[in-house]
Parts: structure tokens; C-alpha cells; sequence
């Protein structure tokens, strides 16, 4: 691939995205673990053992290119439109991926638009491993087209506009996720007390009586394992779902007790999750156990 792409962001999705294309050798790497002195020579040691190129600056990145893909943390995805609103080349396209409310996204785009580029709403619909380029991509805004016609030329092949507006797609990520987060956070709620109970056997039973799809302690393993590698980010993404529904104003209540449970799961640091439903629920134990000691000595 000849154009140069700009690519905010290196972790997860960014890096899964880059190295499943046929386009890394053209894509020009910025992130901003690359500007603290604690995370910098980990980050560029990543960025080299995938063979992209880092850049140092956020200007390095988007000044010389047309194509823009952002995909940072859901808190930070707004300072990083405004930031690279400075540089950006008039018509520009600016794909932002980051799951945030479409208030978040429409801030941006305000931003972007304002320099004279062109920004566009990308949701993205799944887990980006293992499907990666596979992955479904929701696209919104004016530009909507040409930012499917780039995305596919970077060998996207799930991808559907929505509609002209900015904040459609995301709106339909964000509210999904009021449901997918939200079960997760019950399974914990549902799973921690069933044990605490003594009666996690007798629970998992009877919502296999009532549901087939997937048994219930598989389904539990799975929800409980994203919750701990994730769930500070998962917090992050739905704070951003509360502020879409009270944006709507239908309510944000459940949402807002997600927000709570993936938070707590997600500080106790658990990366490395057990093997099984029965060792993750007892690593989550000691875990808080440990947190709640160290508060206590404190």
C-alpha cells in the first residue's frame, strides 16, 4: 500500500487491526505510552517486534497523511480529536473507533471538522480477536462513504453505513452495550453471591433448566474472564453508555451499578484470569480480600 496511514493508538485493537492488514509497513504509529519515561521503552519494543514504524509525536502521525484511524482508551478518544485537530491535513479523513457515547463522538467531530478535515463514527461491533479485519464496523457522518471505500482498501470486510450523522453509530454500539456489559455484570453479582451461599451448583442448574443456548457456568467462565482482563476499560466505555441514555433521557440506573461492578473487578488487577469458573470466582476472593487488607492498614 502506497498511502501512508496515521494510526492513533497501539494497544488491543490497534495492534490487532495493524498486523492482520496488509498495510503495517504504511502506517505511521503514535501512542502515548510513548511519552511517559515508565511506559515508553516497552511500547516501542512493541511497536518493533510488530514491524511498525512509531513516530514520536501525535503531529508525526497525522500531519502528513490523508487516512486517520484513532482507537485509544474511551477516555481519552476526545483530547485526542481535539489534539489532533491541530495537525490535521485539510480532508483528512478521521475514523474514529472508540467506544464513546455519540455526545463524546459528535465534541470530536466539531473539533476535527473545525480544521478543515473530515470525521467520521466507527463502531466496532465485536471483540476484534480473533475476528480482526472481520470484525463489524457500524459507520456514520457526512463522510461515511469514503471512510468505508479507505477502510476496505485496509482489507475491512464487515462494514455497513448507518447514516449522515455523526453519533449514529455509536449510539447503537453504546445501547447494545447496555445489554452485553450489563449481563456481564450480573453473571458477577449472580456468581460471587451463589457461592458466597454455598449454592452455585444448585443456581447453575436451574438457569440451564431455563436457557440452552450455552451452559450457564461456560457462559459465567467467559463473562467473569473479560471482566478481569477488561473491566477498567469496560468502566470506561459505560460511563460513556450512561451518559447516552441520560442524553435520551430513558434512565441509566442498571447501567450506572455496571459502571460499579466492572470497575471493581477491573482494579484488582487479576490480567492473568485462572482456568474455570470455580478459580476465577476464588482469585476474585482473595483478590478483594487483599485490596480491602491493604485499605484497612492503610
Amino acid at each position: 500500500m502506497e498511502q501512508e496511514i496515521g494510526l492513533i493508538g497501539f494497544g488491543e485493537a490497534g495492534s490487532t487491526f495493524a498486523m492482520a492488514g496488509d498495510w503495517i509497513d504504511a502506517a505511521r504509529v503514535y501512542d502515548i505510552q510513548t511519552n511517559d519515561r515508565a511506559t515508553r521503552d516497552a511500547m516501542l519494543a512493541r511497536c518493533a517486534r510488530a514491524g511498525v514504524r512509531a513516530v514520536p509525536t501525535l503531529a508525526d502521525a497525522v500531519a502528513p497523511v490523508s487516512f486517520i484511524l484513532s482507537l485509544v482508551t474511551a477516555d481519552q478518544a476526545l483530547a485526542v480529536a481535539q489534539a489532533a485537530a491541530v495537525h490535521i491535513a485539510p480532508g483528512a479523513l478521521y475514523c474514529d473507533l472508540n467506544s464513546v457515547a455519540p455526545q463524546t463522538k459528535q465534541a470530536a467531530a466539531r473539533a476535527i471538522e473545525a480544521a478543515g478535515g473530515h470525521y467520521v463514527d466507527v463502531a466496532v461491533m465485536a471483540p476484534v480477536d480473533p475476528a480482526r479485519l472481520n470484525v463489524p464496523l457500524l459507520v456514520s457522518g457526512a463522510h461515511a462513504d469514503a471512510a468505508r471505500a479507505g477502510l476496505a482498501r485496509l482489507g475491512f470486510i464487515n462494514i455497513r453505513v448507518v447514516g449522515e450523522a455523526v453519533g449514529r453509530a455509536s449510539a447503537t454500539k453504546m445501547i447494545r452495550s447496555v445489554m452485553v456489559k450489563g449481563l456481564e455484570a450480573l453473571t458477577a453479582e449472580c456468581m460471587l453471591a451463589a457461592d458466597a451461599a454455598g449454592v452455585l451448583d444448585e443456581v447453575i442448574g436451574s438457569l440451564d433448566a431455563s436457557e440452552k443456548p450455552r451452559p450457564w457456568d461456560i457462559r459465567a467462565d467467559y463473562n467473569l474472564d473479560r471482566m478481569m482482563v477488561h473491566g477498567l476499560r469496560r468502566a470506561a466505555e459505560m460511563e460513556e453508555v450512561v451518559k447516552t441514555l441520560d442524553g435520551l433521557g430513558t434512565g441509566s440506573a442498571m447501567t450506572r451499578g455496571t459502571v460499579e461492578r466492572q470497575q471493581a473487578i477491573g482494579t484488582l488487577g487479576l490480567k492473568t484470569p485462572p482456568e474455570g469458573l470455580g478459580a476465577k470466582i476464588d482469585s476474585i476472593i482473595q483478590a478483594k480480600a487483599e485490596q480491602t487488607g491493604k485499605a484497612d492498614a492503610a
